[in-house]
């Protein structure tokens, strides 16, 4: 009788076990959806980013924005960018929306990088 009630014990605990990881797999799935939807349907985002900044006129006003993968690439193609213009470039850490991988506006800029 002893071992009947050690095994009803592990079947119980094993039932309860795979219903708690259908729930929390469930609520991943659906979280992965959500995200995959959010690309398809290129919804604005905003967040941190790094942009290189083209400047033009007097006073300096902000004119184009391209978003940047990492600092040294936006280095990089800021030299280029400086070399073939006149343009002020800058690379900068912005607040920004962002659609299908572009900067769609300047929230704030949070910090020029040097």
């Amino acid at each position: 009788m002893g071992k009947i009630k050690y095994i009803l014990i592990i079947i119980i605990i094993y039932i309860l076990y795979k219903g708690y990881t259908s729930i929390k797999d469930f609520d991943l799935a659906i979280t992965k959806k959500v995200e995959e939807i959010a690309k398809i349907k290129d919804v604005e985002k905003e967040s941190t980013v790094i942009g290189l900044m083209m400047y033009l006129g007097y006073p300096l006003e902000l004119h184009e924005h391209l978003l940047m993968s990492s600092k040294d690439k936006c280095f990089e193609k800021k030299e280029v960018a400086e070399t073939n213009s006149f343009a002020t470039y800058e690379c900068a850490e912005v607040n920004a929306i962002v659609k299908d991988g572009k900067i769609i506006s300047i929230v704030e800029e949070i910090r020029v990088l040097e």
